[in-house]
């Protein structure tokens, strides 16, 4: 494995030497709106930052959250079904990897378990944030591990000069799938006012080879059970003028898709969520601007039988509001502080079902088994984040206290005090060039069902067991990082060491028991546990005049390694990739390829059974721009998994028995005014 590793480094190093005497080139910069200073993703100290925007982001556009990131560096996903697929950061799944929709929690259940799909869609997104490493200063103790934000402008902070939208229609292959999706921005005076649209709909997606890995005798041709049915609108609007704005916007999403495993059930979901936000400009003496946003998420999801019967309802209500005040600089530093409260109340409870007959054949009530009792949780907190520069070195530092209760209706109730803090800097040694350095501790509290679970869970086939005397994490991280950020070439390094304290998992026991926690053969026993852990990786890129017309190229790597101290490998850890991309841009065409090769990967958890091979996947893209009066019309062709290669990803707990889709080509237009 060293020797690969080494390969591996010095053709990453070969490259930069080879392509590092290239001519400069103007490169657009994109602002992560999830950072206080509002920096571009190469000027990120605290929190390393990728954004998907553009021509890009519609690319790589996928059924769900984790397809769509899954080839950023660092990046990989749970991949549970086509419908269910949520982003993992540098190994750490998620409770500790926060999902946000414009900077405020999706607040669904996704983080619960693998088989819950993300809320925040990305078909109407305008850019998508990544931010790896923790960001539990600014986001809380959900985001120990890093936070995907979904951008997509619900409540205008802008007047549009005149009305302006895009829509979208595509058709893939491999799963029959149609998708449309659409936004209209317009202003009257000083109102601005958006409305988006989205729907989706697939079919059970085309797989390699057969169903079950090892298998020869087992299903081929279409994976069962593995369609999806998606639809979602947003509306909003906007008060905006010299003093800042306020606005509101409110969105719906309905969804339900297959859950591809043996027990062949399904997920029906809904949200209805509801937000304001308001920005102030110089309302206070030393006080460049003000923000308040608060957000109201209605959630609730039901997993269906395989004769479409509810089991298990799940649901989540949650209210969340956030204040920043961003000084100007005093003695040169630069700052923004704040508060954050969150209330939620969650369930996860056995369906009633009425007609059925108890033992002496009388008819009855079957009150379900409750996965998680109803919990409430509150959380407060206030975190402070500065910035400085001291001529090439710019410096920031943060803090951040919060106190976090769980409030069971039967059990035990918790109480936990986190304290957070980070200090970075960022050192431009010579014009183009910088090496940062960054040291952080952060906590995270156990998330309701860590604590309280006591249940099946039908999904994923277990029962689960919380320990409502867990403690918190503590995670203590160290990362350098170095980087070329102008000329026509560029690339970037980062070297990252997590070690957690009391780190909490699930612990597959190797019991079998049945819906009431008893022997039998139905559920897998899953007790929630903890043990202290390691994180430590590398990741690296180099990019070629990535934006301009002309060549292009892209070359990545990445390797992370979850330990839990004498026990072996941390479960569902991430393959070592290698990746390449080339493409053109020239008048109206755009090409490219992308080739990702993933390591086989055998380091498994104590109670996991089955290593994943290695698999190459080549993906593809094509398009051409059209100019119709007002209108752009561009007309583009995708195709993903060229080889049809058989691809099992490490990350998924259905693995052995539901691989990624099969070669793939989808077919669409796209229309800007």
């Amino acid at each position: 494995m060293n020797c690969k590793h080494s390969v591996l480094a010095g053709a990453v190093l070969s490259a930069v030497s080879a392509l590092s005497n290239a001519h400069a080139a103007d490169v657009t910069q994109v602002i992560v709106t999830a950072n206080p200073f509002h920096k571009g993703e190469t000027e990120q100290i605290l929190l390393p930052a990728k954004v998907l925007a553009g021509d890009e982001l519609r690319d790589k556009l996928g059924n769900s959250l984790g397809e769509t990131l899954s080839s950023e560096l660092g990046v990989s996903a749970s991949a549970f079904g086509a419908g269910a697929s949520r982003p993992i950061i540098r190994g750490m799944e998620g409770a500790r990897v926060k999902m946000l929709e414009n900077g405020m929690a999706v607040s669904d259940v996704s983080g619960l378990s693998n088989d819950h799909a993300v809320s925040a869609d990305g078909a109407v997104a305008r850019q998508i944030e990544i931010l790896r490493g923790p960001a539990s200063l600014l986001y809380g103790s959900g985001a120990i591990g890093g936070l995907v934000n979904v951008v997509n402008e619900r409540i205008p902070a802008a007047l549009e000069a005149k009305l302006a939208g895009q829509a979208e229609a595509r058709y893939s292959t491999v799963d029959r799938g149609n998708a449309l999706s659409g936004t209209i921005d317009g202003a009257a005076g000083k109102l601005a006012l958006h409305v988006d649209a989205n729907s989706r709909q697939t079919g059970d997606y085309k797989i390699p080879g057969n169903r079950v890995a090892g298998d020869a005798t087992s299903a081929s041709g279409r994976l069962p059970n593995s369609g999806t049915r998606e639809k979602g609108a947003g509306v909003g609007g906007s008060y905006i003028d010299g003093w800042g704005y306020v606005g509101a916007s409110v969105s719906g999403m309905d969804n339900r898709y297959g859950v591809p495993s043996d027990e062949g059930s399904s997920i029906d979901q809904h949200q209805t969520r509801y937000d304001v936000d308001s920005l102030f400009k110089q309302i206070l003496p030393g006080i460049e601007s003000a923000r308040f946003k608060a957000g109201y998420t209605n959630y609730r999801h039901a997993e269906l039988d395989q004769a479409g019967v509810p089991e298990v309802q799940f649901k989540n209500r949650a209210l969340e509001t956030r204040a920043e005040l961003v000084h100007q600089a005093i003695n040169g530093w630069h700052g923004t502080f704040g508060l954050q409260t969150e209330l939620t109340h969650f369930s996860a409870s056995g369906v009633e079902h009425e007609g059925d007959h108890d033992e002496e054949g009388h008819e009855g009530h079957d009150h379900g088994h409750d996965t998680v009792p109803a919990t409430r949780s509150k959380s407060t907190a206030a975190f402070w984040v500065e910035e400085k520069e001291w001529g090439p070195v710019r410096v920031n530092a943060g803090l951040r206290a919060e106190h976090v209760t769980r409030e069971p209706v039967t059990g035990q109730q918790r109480g936990f005090h986190l304290q957070s803090g980070a200090l970075g800097a960022l050192w431009a040694f010579t014009p183009g060039y910088g090496a940062g350095l960054t040291v952080s501790r952060a906590q995270r509290a156990p998330s309701t069902e860590e604590l309280y679970s006591a249940g099946p869970h039908h999904a994923t086939i277990t029962f689960d067991l919380g320990n409502p005397d867990l403690r918190k994490e503590t995670s203590r991280n160290i990362e350098l990082s170095v980087q070329k950020t102008a000329g026509q070439v560029r690339w970037k390094a980062n070297v990252f060491h997590n070690s957690i304290a009391d780190f909490i998992y699930g612990h597959v026991t190797g019991r079998t028991v049945d819906e009431e926690g008893h022997a039998g053969d139905a559920l897998r026993e899953r007790v929630f546990s903890q043990g202290d852990a390691t994180v430590r990786g590398v990741e690296g890129e180099i990019e070629y005049n990535p934006h301009a017309q002309g060549l292009n190229g892209r070359l990545f790597a990445d390797m992370s390694r979850g330990e839990l101290t004498g026990a072996g490998s941390l479960p569902l850890q991430p393959a070592t990739r290698l990746g390449a991309t080339i493409g053109y841009r020239g008048g109206n065409w755009r090409a490219g390829a992308t080739w990702i090769h993933a390591q086989a990967q055998d380091r498994l958890a104590s109670f996991e059974a089955t290593p994943t091979g290695s698999y190459n996947q080549v993906n593809a893209n094509l398009s051409y721009n059209q100019k119709l009066k007002d209108m752009d019309l561009t007309w583009f062709v995708l195709a993903k998994n060229l080889l049809n290669d058989e691809i099992r990803v490490s990350t998924s707990l259905l693995k052995d028995i539901s691989p990624l889709p099969g070669r793939s080509v989808a077919f669409g237009v796209r229309a800007k005014f």
